[in-house]
């Protein structure tokens, strides 16, 4: 299992925060503020330890949050030089962002500032949520002006932090109703010259698809008019949730919505009795029935077993193949039963289908058992 997140977000963490303070701020009583931190903080997963360390700053600065926030802008290391294998060293600003986010509602201006420092550092995605619903119109204003800045990672915000359904914070209720004031900005960044930028863009229309799937199919056909190969790949990536979910629309914007004339064998699913730790194989082969190519996408699903005995769908990606007239092309692909941190496994039978152009076809089934490697 991979090790959690947290475990890099350790003791040392508010201890260079401390230091980092301390160097504008004298007056910081580093040893204290390290001492209360650390009560009750071996226990708390990542985001409740950078909410611990924020709300401890408070007791130890400025009352007066436009003060307080200025000595930390002031203790900030240098702004991101690139945009991709960043790691884990910038949540050092975790809790950074979560100060903004909890204390400085009242104060838009200043803390809107702070956010655009602090998402040249790490990402202020989180701490810009409360301003989307406490000073709607206002935030919405700012991030506009943002889609055009020159720093990637002030445009990245106005997608990401927009996200309806943004992994690890509060939904955004009101745009999951209305995502319109969204898709305003999407459209603003849609050609970003970057792909850290574009990416967030597709993830954030992904997003609205899954409570808006027509509104999703409907911005994906328009996008995809006259489309650069740079947006035809994030109106992909953008689909890749109603594609797993084989909405008709979803596939017909990527040319596969077409039923597929094909026939299934040489099925091998391996072993047959499978145990938690180990692996599984799945194979098969695909032939084109019919009298012309055909443009075809193929993955399969695992049935995965839950702990309430149901079985929950997963999708596994293969390939998009265009195979002519009574082609076969062999897929297959090896499934790892180790336990996750975002899936635990549990024994029973599991079944396996293959799905080509939105179609399921069941391939088999197998075993997972709690037996020894």
């Amino acid at each position: 299992m991979a090790e959690p997140l947290k475990n890099q977000f350790g003791a040392e963490i508010p201890g260079n925060i401390a230091r980092m303070i301390s160097r504008v701020f004298p007056a910081f009583d580093q040893d204290a503020f390290i001492k209360d931190v650390l009560v009750g903080y071996e226990a708390l997963d990542l985001m409740p330890r950078g909410w611990k360390i924020a709300r401890t700053l408070r007791d130890y600065l400025p009352t007066n949050y436009p003060d307080a926030i200025e000595i930390l802008m002031d203790s900030l290391g240098p702004k991101f030089d690139k945009t991709e294998d960043l790691g884990m060293a910038p949540f050092l600003y975790l809790p950074h962002v979560f100060f903004v986010a909890e204390y400085g509602l009242d104060h838009f201006e200043v803390s809107m500032r702070a956010q655009y420092e602090l998402t040249q550092r790490f990402t202020a995605e989180f701490s810009i949520r409360p301003y989307l619903v406490r000073h709607t119109e206002a935030t919405l204003a700012r991030l506009k002006e943002w889609a055009t800045d020159q720093s990637p990672h002030v445009r990245r915000l106005v997608s990401e932090g927009t996200r309806p359904r943004l992994p690890w914070a509060p939904r955004l209720r009101e745009f999951q109703k209305d995502p319109r004031p969204v898709l305003a900005l999407l459209e603003l960044l849609k050609d970003d010259s970057e792909l850290y930028v574009r990416r967030s863009v597709a993830n954030n229309l992904n997003d609205i698809g899954k409570d808006h799937p027509a509104l999703l199919v409907e911005t994906a056909r328009r996008w995809m008019r006259d489309a650069t190969g740079e947006r035809r790949w994030h109106v992909n990536h953008a689909l890749r949730s109603a594609v797993k979910r084989a909405e008709p629309g979803a596939l017909e914007v990527l040319g596969f919505g077409t039923a597929a004339k094909v026939s299934v064998g040489n099925i091998r699913i391996t072993p047959k009795r499978a145990v938690i730790g180990g692996a599984v194989e799945i194979a098969f082969e695909v032939t084109n029935t019919a009298s012309r190519r055909q443009r075809l996408l193929v993955d399969f699903r695992i049935h995965f077993m839950k702990a309430n005995g149901k079985a929950s769908p997963k999708v596994f990606k293969l390939k998009n193949v265009d195979l002519a007239p009574h082609e076969t092309v062999a897929m297959g692909k090896r499934v790892s039963l180790a336990e996750m941190t975002t899936r635990k496994h549990y024994a029973g039978t599991h079944t396996v289908d293959v799905v080509v152009n939105g179609s399921a076809q069941r391939l088999g089934k197998f075993e997972l058992t709690q037996g020894h490697l």
